[in-house]
């Protein structure tokens, strides 16, 4: 047993987190489902919308979509098949593509590295339902017969639904995949039924029923109470513009959906895992069908998000009663923890907290790590303004400071940086602020900003942030304001 609660809402990389939080806990999900990313840049764009009230500009989600194969990428395809059971399809599939297709091929190196370790997780007789994007699900069904064998494999669930046509040069795309795949034996099943149709009934009418050999007394067909078994084309209503139930993600999935997945893979009391859990309808399924749940969210939007809008206002819950929240840093020690843990994390973290977009690359090696967009007024011929952010969690230096400030004067379409540091001495703090005030100012819409910004880690768990004009998507005021 473990002393870790459930229901738990975790912050982070569900890579980390599963190994730390579930595996090294000895706790055994019975059910995991994901709807992981595949460009993600629209739904980033959802979520920062949902939390700050402003979209972003439209050349952000390039940059925060990108998939691209590195030196990183290559180390883990290396270190695979000491984690999956028949490697041999894998090694032979993702060296081709990364010569042909290296987007696809980073991206199922990033979905090979935690589906195995999901796999891991699994309780024995659990199962896995994968939702997959279009364009890459026939590359992970390779995946996950690789990692679950191919005996694991028990359903491709094809989920129908109509929505508004458009006129297109192929058929119109009104479905999704779901991948279900089974850890040992006997995989959990509920089984679920539907109703038989009118062809069925009038067909067998007054015959014995013949699809339950099972049963110990035959009936007629027209007598069966529950229906025909369930097939493998579920035919559900996407979520409509108007309900109450849409949060404003263009990839949201329905309740409806999620509560056939998890009574039909689970049972009360079960715990259910949702590695990616965007905006949380696996955790409300799982809580109004008396499952236990752990969420795990890489993006702090989709964190405050579901604990908010999701879990307390639709589920009545409350943080630190009905469910926990972890990973989110409150303190300057818990901050220290998570540089020391994953330094990219870390960063990551500073830059969304400070109202910024994070670098879909890493940046150990000095790069930028994040940006803030706002609106220039209506008399400038940029639409948008631009605050670069570059994050240190380590000793702080000088040099850093100056080299932020060599990219401020060498870019053109940058007018301001923002430098968050672990700590400053007060002697430091009058240097480095001395050192910053020989950047000139910045005016905008008639208010002069400070072109050269610093935040220590502590000022921003106090709730400071950097001084810039509203974010993008407020026609109106230009004032200096703080995001959360």
């Amino acid at each position: 047993m473990t002393d870790t609660p459930t229901n738990h809402l975790f912050y982070g990389d569900c890579l980390d987190i599963v190994q730390r939080e579930i595996i090294d806990k000895n706790l055994r999900p019975n059910l995991i489902y994901l709807d992981p990313p595949f460009q993600s840049g629209r739904d980033y764009n959802m979520l920062y919308q949902d939390e700050t009230g402003h979209a972003l500009p439209k050349q952000v989600q390039a940059f925060t979509d990108t998939w691209e194969w590195t030196p990183a990428h290559q180390q883990t395809l290396g270190n695979l098949p000491r984690h999956v059971r028949e490697p041999g399809p894998l090694m032979g599939l993702i060296p081709p593509l990364q010569r042909s297709q290296p987007e696809m091929a980073a991206y199922l190196v990033y979905m090979a590295e935690r589906l195995a370790i999901l796999h891991d997780a699994l309780a024995e007789g659990g199962t896995l339902w994968l939702h997959c994007d279009p364009k890459a699900s026939h590359y992970l069904k390779m995946v996950l017969d690789c990692i679950f064998g191919t005996n694991g494999f028990r359903n491709e669930i094809i989920w129908n639904y109509r929505r508004w046509p458009t006129k297109h040069p192929d058929f119109q795309r009104m479905h999704d995949v779901i991948l279900r795949y089974a850890k040992g034996e006997p995989a959990a099943w509920n089984q679920l039924y539907e109703p038989a149709s009118d062809s069925f009934l009038k067909r067998f009418r007054g015959k014995a029923n013949v699809l339950d050999p099972g049963a110990t007394k035959k009936r007629p067909a027209e007598h069966e109470t529950p229906g025909l078994p369930m097939r493998d084309v579920w035919d559900l209503p996407i979520i409509a513009g108007s309900s109450k139930e849409r949060m404003g993600y263009p990839t949201q999935k329905p309740l409806q959906l999620l509560d056939r997945v998890v009574q039909t893979g689970s049972n009360p009391g079960d715990l259910v895992l949702d590695p990616f859990c965007g905006c949380g309808t696996t955790l409300e399924a799982a809580h109004n069908l008396q499952r236990r749940w752990i969420g795990i969210d890489i993006t702090i939007h989709a964190v405050r998000a579901i604990s908010r809008r999701r879990l307390q206002t639709r589920c009545g819950l409350r943080p630190g009663r009905d469910f926990e929240i972890s990973g989110i840093p409150n303190s300057i020690e818990s901050a220290r923890h998570l540089h020391e843990r994953d330094a990219f994390h870390f960063q990551k973290w500073a830059v969304e907290e400070v109202g910024g977009v994070p670098s879909a690359k890493r940046t150990a090696d000095g790069g930028i790590d994040g940006s803030i967009w706002y609106l220039l007024p209506a008399i400038d011929k940029r639409r948008y303004g631009h605050m670069i952010l570059e994050v240190k969690g380590g000793a702080p230096r000088r040099s850093d400071l100056r080299a932020l400030r060599g990219v401020l004067e060498r870019e053109h379409d940058v007018d301001m940086a923002g430098l968050i540091v672990s700590e400053l001495s007060p002697r430091m703090r009058r240097n480095w602020e001395q050192e910053a005030a020989t950047v000139p100012p910045v005016e905008i819409g008639g208010q002069t900003y400070p072109a050269l910004q610093i935040l220590t880690v502590g000022e921003l768990l106090a709730g400071k942030r950097f001084e810039t004009p509203t974010r993008a998507g407020d026609e109106t005021d230009l004032r200096p304001q703080k995001l959360f």
